[in-house]
């Protein structure tokens, strides 16, 4: 039997946080930054902390994009064989 991946197993980069758990904090920076009432240098800080982020989160979109069409690529080679369909056939 397969073993099922937890979240807690996923691979995870940018420190131990998944990706959901990054682009929420990107999104609550985006949120902080659009405040008017924030220091410029904290606003500055978040900016720089999000761009980070938003780095890191494309990073791993590209790699899931590659894994993707590797097993799109894959699926398409498999689908070119005649399928075995005997367990289908009217008795």
């Amino acid at each position: 039997m397969a073993k099922k991946t937890t979240a807690a197993e996923a691979p995870k980069s940018s420190g131990n946080k998944s990706f959901e758990e990054r682009l929420e904090r990107l999104e609550t920076l985006g949120e902080k930054i659009r405040k008017t009432d924030i220091p410029l240098d904290e606003a500055l800080k978040a900016f720089e902390e999000g761009i980070r982020l938003a780095q890191s989160l494309e990073k791993d979109l590209e790699k899931i994009e590659s894994r993707i069409e590797i097993l799109m690529n894959s699926a398409d080679a498999a689908s070119d064989e005649s399928p075995d369909l005997e367990l289908f056939d009217a008795r």
